[in-house]
C-alpha cells in the first residue's frame, strides 16, 4: 500500500506546523478526576492542572465530513498523508516547565518533527513524530513529543511479549470496562473506533476487543504515582507502548521507586504476566 505514495511525499511533511488556542477550563478536569475514581475538589481557577491533563485541550474537532472510516480525521491536513490503515499512539517524552492554571488562555504550536519509513516484522511501518509547545500566560509550560505508528493490514501485529516485572513498590487493578474507555473517548473527543466500537475493532481491524487508549494507560500510571506519592510535582515523564491492552480483561498499573531521589519507574502488566507501556517519570 505505501508504493502508492513515494516516502519523499511523507517527508517533506516535516516542519509543518498548526496553532490552536484554547481556555484551560475548569470541566474536563474534574471529567478527568472522575473517570479515575479520584476524590479531588472541584478544579477552580488558578489552580494547576494535573500532568497530563493538557491531552483533554486543543481537541481535534473536525467537521464529520472529515472524518474518516476509522474514526479519525481525514489524513493530509496537518499529519501526512500515510497510506497505512492503522494508526496507534507508540508512546510520548513530556517535560513540564511551568505550571497550566484553570482559566487561562493557552496556545499550542505543533509541529511535524520527524517522518521515517521502516520496514518491521509486520510490514511496512511509518513513525510520525510530532513536538507540541503549549504556553500559558506565562510562556512556554509543558513541551511534549508524541510519537505516531502507522502500519498495514496483515503481518504480525504486536511485538512477542516480555514478563513484567515483578518488584513493585506500588500497584492497582484496573477494570477497563467499554464505559471507561467510552468517558475517555468523550472527554478527549476521541473519533477512534478502536476505543468503543466492538463490531469495528474485532470484525474490521481484527483486534480481540476494545483497546485502551495508550494515552488513558499513560494517565493511569501517573494516577499511580500520584496517589503513591501525593505532592509530587512531576517535570518530566516519557512512556513507550509495547502491546495493546483490551477490554477482555483486568490489568495492572505498577511502579516503583527509581534508582535516583526524584525518579520512578512505571509499567503495565496484562493477564498473562507481559508488559505492555513502559513509563519513567521524574521531578
Amino acid at each position: 500500500m505505501l508504493a502508492r505514495m513515494d516516502a519523499s511525499t511523507l517527508t517533506a511533511w516535516v516542519g509543518r506546523t498548526e496553532t490552536i488556542e484554547d481556555t484551560i477550563a475548569a470541566a474536563p478536569v474534574a471529567a478527568l478526576a472522575a473517570l479515575l475514581d479520584r476524590d479531588d475538589p472541584p478544579p477552580k481557577p488558578g489552580d494547576a492542572i494535573p500532568p497530563l491533563a493538557h491531552w483533554l485541550y486543543f481537541l481535534p474537532v473536525h467537521r464529520q465530513s472529515q472524518v474518516g472510516p476509522d474514526g479519525h480525521a481525514i489524513r493530509g491536513e496537518f499529519l501526512p498523508p500515510v497510506p497505512l490503515p492503522r494508526r496507534m499512539w507508540a508512546g510520548s517524552r513530556i517535560e513540564f516547565r511551568q505550571a497550566l492554571p484553570i482559566g487561562a488562555a493557552a496556545t499550542r504550536l505543533s509541529r511535524i518533527a520527524d517522518v521515517k519509513v521502516k520496514e518491521g516484522r509486520s510490514g511496512t511501518l511509518v513513525f510520525v513524530t510530532v513536538r507540541h509547545e503549549i504556553s500559558g500566560p506565562a510562556g512556554l509550560a509543558i513541551v511534549d513529543e508524541h510519537d505516531i505508528v502507522y502500519r498495514g493490514d496483515t503481518g504480525k501485529a504486536v511485538a512477542d511479549p516480555a514478563p513484567a516485572p515483578s518488584n513493585e513498590t506500588w500497584s492497582r487493578t484496573i477494570e477497563p470496562d467499554p464505559v471507561l474507555l467510552f468517558r475517555y473517548s468523550a472527554v478527549t473527543f476521541n473519533g477512534h473506533r478502536i476505543h468503543y466500537d466492538l463490531p469495528y475493532v474485532t470484525k474490521v481491524e481484527g483486534y480481540p476487543g476494545l483497546i485502551v487508549h495508550g494515552p488513558l494507560i499513560a494517565t493511569l500510571l501517573i494516577d499511580l504515582l500520584r496517589r503513591s506519592l501525593p505532592g509530587v510535582d512531576v517535570k518530566r515523564y516519557a512512556f513507550r507502548a509495547m502491546r495493546p491492552l483490551f477490554d477482555t480483561a483486568a490489568f495492572e498499573v505498577c511502579g516503583r521507586p527509581g534508582e535516583g531521589a526524584a525518579q520512578a519507574n512505571l509499567w503495565t502488566r496484562d493477564a498473562d504476566g507481559a508488559v505492555t507501556m513502559q513509563a519513567e517519570a521524574s521531578w
